[in-house]
Parts: structure tokens; C-alpha cells; sequence
């Protein structure tokens, strides 16, 4: 469960403007058959229910967009499905309006349970899930069927599998709508590159979102010769697809977790500031953010950050202060070399491993001798340097002090660019007056 008091704070708030939107549809198919028709209501309320049910076991986890591929799909199916048994076959007789508002409002219901049992409403996501709808809806039953307000959609013509295609490629052009939406939603007030943040998030959901339009076009099609079975009968391997995500996540939290209490070593032991670690990781993440790192290279900076001093349990003496920007060049590498000997111990991090063995290189060394050292290493170095002169303090006499150290260094021994990124994660988190 969500603590409410981290909860979007403006998510009530756009949830009650979409019962105000959701009203005016519902006005504008008040003469809709849908309403009167008991074989239309029964099949808009077995999709709204599973709509409502789908937004309630959503997926989500650290590098993966928001998403409810069993509401997705549910209302994909509906958006496609203008035919059903029993013979002679039912076509249905709601168009693109009543769609929208059947899935609008179990969107919104499931919404405000949500917020009422203090889970998160990301209100972006749930956006781009509707305006994913909406296109697909749009495009196949008003634009290439023609369907009018009140009317059955008229019969395409297609043989089933050219249908199938078709829906397929509606569908993947309709994710698409949603992957842009969410990622412009993260991106923007981060001033990342939106680009770059909507391939991120095409690779990292491409899977769920290849299974979600692949449900929905068989919902539709099976609809002809199984009718409403089969809504439950292809929402099921979607369930159990995210009973095994959902353990996935358990599993990578736990490992993260793993990562954090290995990290707080050094802060037990006294080597380092308490909280140095999760500092530096932080700051980490946001400049790589920042500087566009896809999230698979942000996992990896986040692990090389919490486990950059973890070398320190090999000194004899502690580093005054833990603060090794002040240690000696070569204090630094037998470190940086005990640090990674230590991670590459554990056999399953030689991607960190790789990142902290450069975690002391001069920025010079790129300058002078086209060494290659890796992007998520340079910003370790600023970021636990920048902790290490601030002492984990955040007022503004400690941050310029630290950040005029910095600049002494700029160019020989700290990245520009990445302390350029550092200057702008600054102003977001602490705005300099």
C-alpha cells in the first residue's frame, strides 16, 4: 500500500474532472441502443468489469512504465469487437462514444477505489491508457468502418486473418500513443530527451505490449464463435503472465534491497558519513537521468554508486571523514581496486564491476590519451565528490563550497558535462536563490 501522504496530490483531483468529461459523453449517448438492448449492456458491463478488476492489479516497477495489460487488453477487445454469438450472430449496436464511456468510466471507478485504499493513481499513465483506446477506437470503428452513432458496424469485408493484421497494427500504433504520453509525462520535468526516453520505454514494455494487443485482437475475433467466454478465456494466460512479473519484481526488489544493506557497511563499520552510499545513488540517478542513460544503465549506476566505497572495509585506518575525493591518487586506487574485487566476488555484477573500476580516472585521461572510460563512471566521480565536500549537508554555504572544489577540477579531473548535469539536478531538488 501507497503512503498516502506520497501520493500524487493532484490525482483526486483530475479523477473528479474525468467524471465531469465522462458525464458529458454519457449525455451524448443517452439515445444509445446500448442502453436499452439487455444483450448490449451485458456485454459492455462483462468488459467493464474486467476493465475495473484489470486496473486494479496494475504492473509496475523500477524501469518499466505503469501499465494494466489486463484492462488494456479488455478494452481493446471491446474497441474491435462488433460481432457476437449466439447465432445468427449479435452485432452490436454502440459506437465509439458509448465505447469510450464504458471504458472511460470503469477507469475511473477503479481509480477512485485506488485512491481509496491509498494505492498510487498515476494519473499520466491512466491517460495514456485511455488515449491508447481512443485511437484504436477511432481509427477502426469510425474512420475504417464507418460505424454511426446508434447503428451496428457495418461488416469490413476482410477475410479473418487480413482482420487480424489489421487490428494488430491499429493496436501496436495505439501503445505507441501511450508509450510517447508516458514517457513525455517522466521525461519533460526532467528536461530529458523525450526521444530517448520513449525508446527506453518501447524496449523496456516491449514484451507486455506485444501481449496486450495480441489479447485483444483474439478477444475480438473469438467473440464470433465463443461470444463473452471469450473475454476470460484469453484474459487467463494474461493473469498468470502477471502472477510471474509480479514475482520477478519481488525477487529484483529483494536483490536491490540486497545491494542497499551491503552498501550500509561501511557507514556501520565507520568509514564512511551515514547515508553516504544512498546519497551518492541518488544524485547518481538523477544526473544519469538527466544525461539520458537508458534505465538498464541507470540499474547499474544505482548499484555502482551504493557499492563505491564498499573497498573502505579493507583499510586499516578509516579516511577522516570517509570522504576519499580527499584521499591521496594512490589511496584511491587500492579502493577502487578492493572495491571491485569484492563486487566481482559476488559473480553476478561484472556490468558494476566494470563501472567502478574507472570510478577514480582522471576525466583527463579521455582528453589526453582517448581513454575510454564509461559514462556512468564519470558520474560517480562528481556525485560522491560533490558528497564528500558537502559532508551530506545541504545548505547553501556547503553546496557552493563544494561545487567551486568541483570546478577547480573541471576538465582534468571532473567530466564538464556530467558536472553540468550535476548544477541542473541542483536546481531542480534545491533552487539556488
Amino acid at each position: 500500500m501507497t503512503d498516502p501522504a506520497r501520493r500524487d496530490p493532484y490525482a483526486l483531483g483530475a479523477v473528479l474532472l474525468g467524471l465531469v468529461g465522462l458525464g458529458l459523453l454519457a449525455a451524448g449517448t443517452a439515445d444509445s441502443p446500448g442502453w436499452s438492448d439487455p444483450m448490449s449492456l451485458a456485454i459492455a458491463l462483462a468488459f467493464a468489469l474486467a476493465v475495473v478488476l484489470g486496473e486494479f492489479f496494475q504492473l509496475a516497477a523500477p524501469g518499466f512504465r505503469g501499465s494494466a495489460p489486463i484492462a488494456s487488453a479488455a478494452a481493446l477487445g471491446l474497441a474491435y469487437a462488433v460481432e457476437f454469438l449466439p447465432p445468427p450472430h449479435y452485432r452490436v449496436p454502440f459506437a465509439t462514444s458509448f465505447v469510450l464511456l464504458i471504458i472511460g468510466g470503469s477507469m475511473t471507478v477503479a481509480a477512485l477505489g485506488r485512491y481509496a485504499m491509498g494505492q498510487d493513481v498515476r494519473f499520466h499513465e491512466m491517460v495514456g491508457r485511455f488515449l491508447a483506446i481512443t485511437v484504436a477506437t477511432v481509427i477502426y470503428r469510425t474512420i475504417y468502418l464507418g460505424q454511426q452513432p446508434g447503428t451496428p458496424a457495418p461488416a469490413d469485408g476482410l477475410e479473418p486473418s487480413e482482420r487480424a493484421l489489421l487490428l494488430l497494427a491499429i493496436s501496436l500504433l495505439a501503445i505507441s500513443v501511450e508509450i510517447v504520453v508516458t514517457s513525455a509525462a517522466r521525461a519533460l520535468p526532467r528536461k530529458a530527451a523525450l526521444w530517448r526516453a520513449v525508446l527506453d520505454q518501447a524496449r523496456a514494455s516491449f514484451a507486455v505490449s506485444i501481449a496486450i494487443a495480441v489479447t485483444g485482437v483474439l478477444i475480438a475475433l473469438a467473440a464470433v464463435p465463443l461470444g463473452l467466454v471469450a473475454l476470460p478465456l484469453f484474459l487467463v494466460p494474461l493473469v498468470l503472465t502477471q502472477f510471474a512479473f509480479r514475482r520477478y519484481v519481488g525477487i529484483r526488489a529483494t536483490y536491490l534491497q540486497s545491494i542497499r544493506t551491503l552498501s550500509r557497511l561501511t557507514d556501520a563499520s565507520g568509514y564512511t558519513p551515514a547515508g553516504h552510499s544512498e546519497r551518492v545513488a541518488s544524485l547518481a540517478r538523477s544526473v544519469g537521468l538527466l544525461l539520458g542513460l537508458t534505465e538498464r544503465s541507470l540499474l547499474d549506476l544505482e548499484y555502482a554508486a551504493l557499492l563505491h566505497d564498499i573497498g573502505q572495509v579493507a583499510l586499516v585506518d578509516p579516511i577522516p571523514g570517509g570522504a576519499t575525493v580527499l584521499a591521496a591518487p594512490a589511496d584511491q586506487r587500492r579502493i577502487e581496486a578492493d572495491t571491485v574485487a569484492i563486487v566481482r566476488e559476488t559473480g553476478v555484477l561484472e556490468s558494476v564491476a566494470v563501472i567502478l573500476e574507472h570510478q577514480t580516472t582522471p576525466y583527463r585521461r579521455v582528453r589526453e590519451l582517448g581513454e575510454e572510460i564509461p559514462l556512468s563512471s564519470r558520474i560517480i566521480k562528481v556525485c560522491n565528490a560533490y558528497d564528500d565536500l558537502t559532508g551530506g549537508h545541504r545548505g547553501s554555504r556547503a553546496r557552493d563550497a563544494a561545487v567551486e572544489r568541483i570546478y577547480l577540477g573541471l576538465g582534468y579531473e571532473y567530466d564538464p558535462a556530467v558536472v553540468d548535469g550535476l548544477l541542473q539536478v541542483l536546481r531542480i531538488s534545491d533552487p539556488i536563490d
